[in-house]
């Protein structure tokens, strides 16, 4: 159906189509000869030098470089030909802050050997695939605008198929026909060789069957640590309900009930009960809105992670410096996990550290919540040895996200929490720089 429009400015059109071919298959040469090349051959160095030593820091540093560029060429996959590539790589555990866990981490994930295959093959087939895809382009528009008028020129037949000067007017204007036609047809036939090399990334950057399977498994596990948290946070609002709010109100009721029964008799006694009766109840409501706060804060509610996290920070004992950098709501569920987990931390801060001065910074990029809480205290600080941690990374694993610390004996101590979401609202609240 005819929209009105010409042809080249219609989306997807002749020249749309030729400036993309172009850009896109030079910029697929250019990232396999500027980096993936480079990449590899310092992979394979650092990697000889393990024996040394040294290689146990340059080999971790080098692979999470080819990894970037690997997740660069997924985004240019999906965004230019539409083919989706699975990130397949194993989160980085709590833990691996020194350079022997690294080195674990990054060489124990069998992804990182096929982004280092993915490397070196790329180069020879991003080069074919991509000098196809802009060789037909530039060559049908050099046909098309440039050969005849240099053949005129310098009286000589330009190019391998432009035979011009063989014959003379009518050789031109076959020239440009033929130039024209090879210049339309280079747009699909160049869009099919980058989608050919965006296939053949996928098949080495994509999870394996056995990748998916362990995927799977892990997330199994972390939804069952899921549920039996969840069962257990309920017995907990149970029995804080039964033990304080609960049997407050029943106090309330038989303090009532006497006040009652003594107001003809005794009223002395009687106002007495009634005044006990009203302590009681404001005791009875400050419990019941600090366990709602304990299950899901209003603060949250109402202004989102940001302002959450602001009002927390203000209400420690210690200074806190929070950049926060969110510019929108998160889903409640990931709101909530990320609020709790940075509420835990500080509160370990509080509890354990001894630091004079914490800050947060918190930012989504990249379809990325990155929570990063520190402290200048004594440091030392251990998932393993600490039951809240253990819980921040249940909370997290539920959502498929990560957290790492670091914490030296003598600090300072820095805990690194990621989650993988998207932002579901513009921010309402216009809290923003530095507390």
């Amino acid at each position: 159906m005819d929209d009105g429009k010409p042809f080249i400015g219609r989306r997807g059109g002749l020249a749309r189509g030729v400036v993309a071919n172009v850009l896109r298959g030079v910029a697929q040469v250019v990232l396999a000869y500027a980096l993936n090349l480079p990449l590899f051959i310092l992979a394979v160095l650092s990697i000889a030098f393990v024996p040394l030593g040294v290689g146990v820091v340059l080999a971790p540093a080098v692979l999470l470089a080819i990894r970037a560029v690997a997740n660069l060429q997924r985004d240019l996959a999906e965004n230019w030909h539409g083919v989706r590539i699975p990130v397949p790589y194993r989160p980085e555990p709590a833990g691996t802050s020194g350079p022997v866990a690294r080195f674990r981490w990054v060489l124990g994930d069998p992804a990182t050997w096929r982004d280092l295959l993915w490397s070196l093959l790329n180069v020879p087939v991003a080069l074919v695939l991509g000098v196809l895809a802009a060789g037909l382009t530039v060559y049908g528009l050099e046909g098309m605008f440039a050969a005849w008028w240099i053949a005129l020129l310098t009286d000589y037949g330009w190019g391998p198929f432009w035979l011009i000067t063989d014959y003379g007017a009518a050789g031109i204007a076959g020239t440009i026909v033929l130039a024209a036609a090879m210049t339309a047809a280079s747009v699909p036939l160049g869009g099919a060789f980058l989608k050919a090399h965006a296939l053949f990334c996928r098949s080495l950057l994509s999870p394996t069957q056995g990748a998916l399977t362990e995927r799977v498994q892990r997330l199994t596990e972390t939804r069952a640590e899921t549920v039996d948290a969840s069962a257990a946070e309920l017995r907990r609002i149970e029995r804080d309900l039964h033990d304080g709010a609960q049997a407050r109100l029943v106090s309330l009721s038989m303090s009532i009930g006497l006040a009652e029964e003594m107001m003809k008799h005794d009223p002395e006694t009687a106002q007495q009960l009634l005044a006990e009766a009203r302590a009681a109840s404001g005791t009875a409501l400050t419990e019941l809105r600090d366990l709602v706060r304990g299950i899901h804060p209003p603060v949250l509610a109402e202004r989102g992670l940001d302002g959450a996290v602001r009002a927390l920070a203000l209400s420690l004992p210690l200074p806190v410096d929070a950049r926060i950098d969110v510019p929108g709501r998160l889903d409640a569920p990931v709101e909530s996990a990320g609020y709790f987990a940075v509420a835990e931390m500080l509160a370990n801060t509080v509890k354990h550290s001894g630091a004079r001065r914490a800050w947060i910074q918190i930012e989504h990029s990249g379809g990325r919540l990155l929570m990063i809480i520190g402290d200048d205290g004594t440091g030392g600080a251990d998932p393993a040895r600490g039951s809240g941690m253990r819980g921040i990374e249940r909370r997290l694993a539920a959502f498929d996200g990560t957290m790492a610390v670091t914490s030296p004996p003598g600090g300072p101590t820095i805990v690194t929490m990621e989650l993988p979401c998207a932002l579901s609202s513009p921010r309402t609240s216009p809290s923003s720089g530095t507390d």
